[in-house]
């Protein structure tokens, strides 16, 4: 069970990290999202990606807990993604709602709302 937890919980750190590097990933500088992409996104190493950019396994560490920290302040100033999840609740919310009611006009628009989001 244990492991379920921890398992669970790096899940929801690796989906708040992606939530929050495509909302602010662009305010990075290049070399940072080379990093982060390689590390948090596609599973790189930090030795593989250190060796790639030839520079050193803390180097690339501390590259990405600096990255972490500027999303994060980001997001603590502009709470982008805190309201994209809670409109993205409202309107699964509606989209219950109107199948329940049999609304197909407002269960479209709902549905195509969910899909730009």
């Amino acid at each position: 069970m244990e492991y379920d937890r921890q398992g669970d919980e790096q899940m929801e750190k690796f989906v708040e990290q992606t939530l929050l590097y495509d909302f602010y990933g662009e305010l990075l500088t290049s070399k940072q999202r080379q990093v982060y992409e390689s590390v948090v996104l596609e599973d790189y190493s930090l030795s593989e990606v250190a060796q790639e950019l030839g520079i050193s396994r803390q180097g690339v560490h501390d590259m990405i807990r600096r990255c972490n920290k500027i999303l994060e302040d980001y997001e603590g100033k502009l709470h982008l993604v805190e309201k994209f999840l809670h409109i993205r609740e409202k309107v699964h919310e509606i989209h219950k709602l109107t199948k329940k009611y049999h609304a197909e006009e407002i269960a479209a628009i709902s549905s195509e709302i969910l899909e730009e989001l």
